[in-house]
Parts: C-alpha cells; sequence; structure tokens
C-alpha cells in the first residue's frame, strides 16, 4: 500500500494534466474544415421555406387527372398550399441549414402549431412533435450549426409560450445565447467555438422577442437580420431592404434572401399568391441564386447572403451555389449541367404544364374556398 504522501502526490499530478489537457475541438464544422474558423455570420447557409409544409403530391393532381372524388377540400388544399416535396429529416440530410416555420393556433384542437397562412389550409402539426424530429437529428450530427427562423403572426409569448415547448424538446439546452444584444455580423462567433461548447442551435422570431417578455436563447431577428421582400413574382428578384429595426446599421446586420419564385392564381383583387413548383428547377438553379446574392451584395456590405431561403429544396442547385458563395468552389466549376428535378413526381410535374394547370387551379381553388366559407356559414 502506497504511503499516503505518495497519494497526495499522484492526485495532484492527475489533477494538473487533466486541467491542463487540450480540449477536444470540431474540426469538421457544417461539412467543412473551413468553416470551423469562421464567424456564424461569414458562411451562407441554404434555408427551407414553410419547411414543415411538406407533400409528395404533385398540385392539382387530382384536378388533372379528372378524379373529383379523390379531391377533397383538404387534399386539394395541402397540395396547392404545401411549399415543399420532403420531410424535415431529409430537408436536414440534403444539407438544408435554416428551417423556417409559421406559427399558429389550431383552434380546432387548441394547440400550437405549424400551419401556412391558417391551420385549414395546411396545418403542420404541433411545434413541439416539429422540435422533437430536430432534436433527434441534432443529436445523430454534433458537428451541425442549425439556424430556426419562426415567425409568430398571433404575438404569443416568448416565454410562456414557446420556451416551453423548447424545453420540453430539449433543444433550449443547445442554444446559443449572445452576451449582450444586438449582435453585429462581425461579433458572431464562429462556428467551431459554438459546437465545441454546445451551443449549435441559433433561433430566431420575427415578433415579440424583443417584447416585454424575452427569453436569452429566443433573439429578435429583424434588430439582427434584414429579409428581402417576400411572395415575390418576378423571376429576376430585384432586390431591395425590406424588414429591419434597431440601432444597427444595414451594413452591420447580416441578411437574408428570399429566394421563392410565386404565382398569382387568381389575379382578382389582392389576388391568390402560391409557390410555384415548375419553375423551382430554375429557381433554385445556380444562375438565379447567384444573380439575386450578388443584386444584394451592395446592401448587405458587399457580403453575401447568410442565409438562402427557398421553397422545394430538393430541387435544383442551391447547395452547388452556396458552396460557390462560400468559396468552396469556383462558379465555373459549378456551372455545367442543367439543374436535376425532384426524382418524385416529376412527371406528373411535366403534365401539369404551365397555362392548364394554372387555369385549373385557380377556378378549383376559388371554389374550393367558397365551398369552405358557406360550409362555415351553413
Amino acid at each position: 500500500m502506497l504511503p499516503q504522501h505518495l497519494w497526495v502526490l499522484i492526485s495532484t499530478a492527475v489533477g494538473v494534466l487533466a486541467a491542463t489537457a487540450p480540449t477536444k475541438r470540431a474540426t469538421v464544422c457544417n461539412g467543412h474544415a473551413e468553416f470551423c474558423s469562421r464567424l456564424y455570420s461569414n458562411v451562407t447557409y441554404i434555408g427551407a421555406h414553410d419547411s414543415f409544409a411538406f407533400s409528395e403530391d404533385p398540385p392539382c393532381t387530382c384536378v388533372v387527372l379528372l378524379n373529383p372524388p379523390a379531391c377533397t377540400s383538404n387534399a386539394f388544399a395541402s397540395s396547392v398550399a404545401r411549399d415543399q416535396e420532403v420531410n424535415i429529416t431529409a430537408q436536414l440530410d440534403l444539407g438544408i441549414r435554416l428551417l423556417q416555420a409559421q406559427s399558429h393556433t389550431d383552434n380546432s384542437t387548441g394547440t400550437f402549431n405549424f400551419c401556412h397562412t391558417s391551420c385549414d389550409l395546411f396545418n403542420g402539426g404541433p411545434v413541439l412533435d416539429y422540435l422533437k424530429i430536430v432534436k433527434t437529428w441534432l443529436d445523430s450530427n454534433p458537428n451541425e450549426v442549425l439556424t430556426l427562423l419562426f415567425t409568430n403572426p398571433e404575438g404569443q409569448s416568448p416565454a410562456n409560450v414557446w420556451k416551453p415547448i423548447f424545453d420540453e424538446a430539449g433543444i433550449s439546452n443547445l442554444t446559443y445565447i449572445p452576451p449582450s444584444l444586438p449582435i453585429k455580423q462581425s461579433d458572431w462567433p464562429t462556428l467551431g467555438s459554438m459546437i465545441d461548447n454546445g451551443t449549435r442551435v441559433v433561433v430566431f422570431l420575427d415578433s415579440q422577442a424583443d417584447g416585454p417578455e424575452p427569453v436569452n436563447f429566443i433573439l429578435p431577428e429583424f434588430s439582427m437580420v434584414w429579409e428581402t421582400p417576400f411572395s415575390v413574382t418576378n423571376a429576376s428578384f430585384p432586390c431591395s431592404v425590406n424588414r429591419i429595426h434597431g440601432p444597427l446599421a444595414t451594413e452591420d446586420h447580416i441578411y437574408l434572401i428570399n429566394h421563392s419564385l410565386n404565382i398569382n392564381i387568381i389575379p382578382i383583387g389582392s389576388g391568390v399568391i402560391i409557390s410555384d413548383p415548375l419553375a423551382a428547377p430554375t429557381t433554385n438553379g445556380i444562375t438565379s441564386i447567384l444573380a439575386n446574392a450578388n443584386g444584394c451584395a451592395p446592401l448587405g456590405g458587399n457580403r453575401a447572403p447568410s442565409f438562402v431561403l427557398l421553397d422545394y429544396v430538393n430541387i435544383g442547385q442551391a447547395f452547388q451555389a452556396a458552396d460557390i458563395l462560400n468559396g468552396l468552389v469556383s462558379p465555373s466549376s459549378s456551372a455545367s449541367g442543367a439543374a436535376p428535378t425532384s426524382s418524385k413526381k416529376s412527371g406528373a410535374l411535366s403534365a401539369v404544364n404551365s397555362p392548364q394547370w394554372r387555369w385549373w387551379a385557380s377556378w378549383t381553388f376559388a371554389i374550393v374556398a367558397l365551398g369552405e366559407s358557406w360550409g362555415r356559414i351553413l
């Protein structure tokens, strides 16, 4: 048995070695070693607009195939109101690192859900279920930094509504909490440090985050992130600063480009605008994304956008465009080849060709909407 003084020396030496041992650091961050030393604000991320609103069914299939019994109001509404073809996990596996979603209270159940405009139109289910899916993916991908951007049109309390859901989903402990607000573009941490510190989820809320009931990890979007206009119907995507507030100069914000093309299927009054799946291969192509980013760069301190928000993220060449914007490859090395379309339902999409399917969609949408309204009245 060792003398007591030797035990003391050994335990002291072990303690010193443990204190001086190098901390294990991430060597690959968001798929690239180069990103570990980059500021969070100096990386371009591809984002999924209305990430919860996914459906594999092509729009208006029931109309085009003249199968009225299959075209219930819910089936038609969800096929038209969807903005994605693949589910949340598939989006993340593709490389999506910004998930955007719109919150609403489901009046039929009283639950707090992600819904597109209305839970009667497209109901993506409870926010809690969504965040549990995200947490499962995060646990399986420990070297990934993810941004969550949620809209809060009903002005729900960050402290009393949003935070308990994040807590129950197990995401709160993974979130980045800044030392102060707002954060200048040049003051964000590196991806490597966020991963090393276990604070690799950034949460933005578009409304009430800076209100009377703030939460330290739920960040007010527009005081640090400006956006381009949304619901764009012009394929050239003219750039302008659409939403911004707070004390920071425009160039001290990071910025998001809304790069989803829409069509007005009922051009009467304010119209009915939906995303255009037929244009997705071009919209999500390298040429279109780079043109939009280059057009916005002078407004963003001559930097690339931090976020490119897309519909139908499984279509096109968005991730190759991001590689170019991130300086990983040159434009010439990624410019060859036509933009690929979705591997699913592409034949059905080509069948619903432009003028015909949009004419059918316009009138069927109007009839379904009118029927729904009459049903509520009656």
